[in-house]
């Protein structure tokens, strides 16, 4: 059914998808382009936020450990406390490319360069 979208507490994963990211300073810095989901714990692991670009045109993309945004109803978007110049040297990856999901290095490694870990632990929900 497509006319439940969301509650004040719940959002369908399809109406986050090119909800605006901000930073601290609410300077946007992107847009979610979608959302990957653990599938043991049913957590969100990470949004991935299109970056850069213009009309769409030299996007990259920045997978952000979910545990890092946070709604603000204020601007309408995430906040994540991220200066622009740790983003632009965040792990990335071309429109078009595939990153290594699923090969838990490839996933360590963008948790380590945020500081963040899954909030539900290594192995499900705590």
């Amino acid at each position: 059914m497509d006319n439940v979208r969301e509650t004040s507490t719940l959002i369908a994963a399809n109406k986050v998808a090119g909800t605006d990211v901000f930073n601290a300073a609410g300077d946007r810095m992107g847009s979610i382009h979608e959302l990957m989901i653990d599938k043991e714990s049913g957590h969100i692991a990470f949004a991935i936020m299109a970056f850069g670009g213009f009309l769409g045109i030299g996007n990259s993309y920045r997978p952000l450990p979910w545990s890092l945004l946070r709604y603000d109803k204020n601007v309408g978007g995430y906040v994540v406390d991220i200066k622009e110049n740790e983003l632009e040297d965040a792990p990335s990856y071309a429109v078009g490319a595939q990153p290594a999901w699923g090969d838990p290095d490839y996933e360590r490694k963008l948790r380590d360069y945020y500081g963040a870990h899954p909030p539900w632990g290594p192995s499900g929900p705590l």
